[in-house]
């Protein structure tokens, strides 16, 4: 037990992070990149997607509690994030800083669900993308085969002389008395816009790190003008019809449907796990910590600054959209473009199909950035094999990392169905920030007086805040949610011990 219990020592931690050449990352990153990478992996799914379900089948009006409750833990979790981003300024995020404090094997763990996080975040983030991108060529009576347009889990309906998705298309045919049995069916096979660009955005990361980050950046100014135009156009049109929010928010807290999660004070919570998807991304700017110009200074501003910015604009938006549109209507795959139809204004719908696509792009980069820099500091370390922390001589980038990650979640976001991914992925990132409050806890206990740039406050309380705020949350998820993690975790257990174990550079002693 006392060798799956070993910490790789600070100092050779920090001694790594201020290594120059050829062979290590580039320091390219400074506060504003830093931020809008933040904002970028954010800003994506979870409120251009998934809100609208959580909102329909869970919380109602509520939704807007969810969204605090989930930000209040992010709070907590993202003090505890900062104090480690500037104190072990490497790659890796979470896996690095359970390393360094509570050994080994929980390292390997909160790795490995980093994996799950970052990997299967990316692909439920390009499947979004491909829904909303569907949808705009509609808009241009662009219609694709059913066969390359969704995966096998995603049904279609032949209307109109083509095939529609059928979450979208059963309503307007219920509207119209046409009974959607009597119309054809059939499923989708490969979700080809997916992953197509899930390889255009691997293409863009082996490119360079301050090039990914400069089209990060301008993305986020566009999708985050999108969400502040849905908000003063749909405030506008609420202000204007004052009968239509009174309607749609009564009541605020629909009651429990007699099943836990749906609706009442446990469909908030319930909710409030499923929409965590929607600010899953402060957590990707510690894993650039090493990029940063001066991570000391710049990593706590960027995590909280992305943090802070967004919870204000996902409470506005929620507030606005369950005015605009009754919470029974929203479960749909683009429940701002029904909001904003709702107004009448038109041109807002393409303006935020247009958006979304904006948004989910950048969460696509942040999220297979932070996958390919925690298997380049796995592989550092050997838990998994060398070639994955090899540097591209001319990019400096972790080149095969990044090829091998793109691969593989292309693959995910072109076969797997979006709604097991997206909780799969809250869990594994709720995992994650327990972890985290867990590992500065106990640094605080074990080595008082190194030295902090950025100090969390109110230790042990933010802690153990951010660990309890977070179990509850993925007690929310369901237990097939958590069987799922017990899988995916006990495969990882077999790769540990039949490779991570015996090649370890902190098991063999090696510096």
């Amino acid at each position: 037990m006392a060798n799956l219990l070993a910490t790789k020592p600070l100092n050779l931690i920090l001694t790594e992070a201020h290594e120059t050449g050829e062979s290590t990352l580039r320091r390219a990153l400074g506060p504003t990149n830093l931020i809008t990478l933040g904002i970028g992996a954010i800003i994506g799914t979870g409120i251009f997607v998934i809100t609208g379900g959580a909102t329909a089948l869970h919380a109602g009006p509520a939704i807007v509690l969810s969204f605090i409750f989930a930000a209040i833990g992010c709070v907590f979790a993202g003090l505890c994030y900062a104090e480690f981003a500037s104190m072990i300024p490497v790659a890796g995020s979470a896996y690095t800083y359970g390393y360094a404090t509570l050994g080994e094997i929980f390292a390997w763990i909160i790795g490995w669900d980093l994996v799950l996080e970052y990997a299967f975040g990316a692909a439920t983030v390009a499947s979004g993308w491909s829904g909303y991108f569907i949808s705009l060529l509609g808009d241009f009576n662009i219609k694709l085969p059913a066969s390359i347009a969704g995966t096998y889990w995603d049904e279609f309906i032949y209307y109109n002389n083509h095939w529609e998705w059928a979450k979208l298309i059963v309503p307007k045919l219920q509207q119209l008395g046409i009974d959607p049995a009597t119309l054809p069916h059939t499923h989708g096979a490969f979700n080809l816009l997916g992953f197509i660009a899930i390889l255009i955005t691997t293409a863009i990361l082996v490119i360079g790190i301050k090039e990914s980050a400069n089209f990060n950046s301008a993305i986020v100014i566009i999708k985050v003008a999108v969400l502040i135009v849905f908000i003063i156009i749909g405030a506008n049109y609420l202000f204007k019809h004052l009968e239509l929010p009174k309607a749609n928010w009564h009541p605020f807290i629909p009651p429990n449907a007699g099943h836990f999660g749906e609706f009442g004070w446990s469909g908030i919570l319930t909710a409030a796990g499923i929409i965590f998807f929607a600010y899953i991304g402060f957590d990707a700017v510690s894993t650039a910590a090493q990029e940063a110009k001066n991570p000391a200074k710049d990593m706590p501003i960027g995590i909280l600054g992305s943090l802070a910015i967004c919870t204000v604009l996902y409470i506005l938006v929620a507030i606005v959209l369950t005015g605009l549109v009754s919470y029974r209507n929203l479960d749909v795959k683009d429940p701002l473009a029904v909001g904003i139809d709702s107004t009448g204004v038109h041109w807002g719908s393409f303006v935020v199909k247009i958006g979304a696509l904006m948004g989910l792009s950048s969460t696509i980069v942040v999220m297979l950035l932070g996958q390919s820099r925690v298997f380049f500091s796995m592989a550092r370390d050997r838990l998994l094999p060398a070639a994955f922390s090899s540097v591209h001589p001319r990019f400096r980038t972790p080149w095969i990392s990044s090829i091998t990650v793109g691969t593989l979640v292309a693959v995910l976001a072109a076969s797997l169905p979006i709604d097991v991914l997206e909780r799969m992925v809250s869990i594994g990132t709720l995992l994650a920030f327990v972890i985290v409050c867990a590992g500065v806890w106990l640094l605080r206990r074990r080595n008082p007086d190194l030295p902090r740039p950025f100090k969390a406050p109110w230790i042990p309380l933010t802690p153990i805040l951010g660990i309890v705020i977070s179990f509850a949350m993925m007690l929310g998820l369901g237990l097939l949610t958590w069987i799922r993690l017990t899988v995916w975790l006990v495969l990882g257990m077999f790769i540990y011990f039949f490779y991570g174990r015996k090649h370890s550079r902190v098991q063999r002693g090696e510096t």
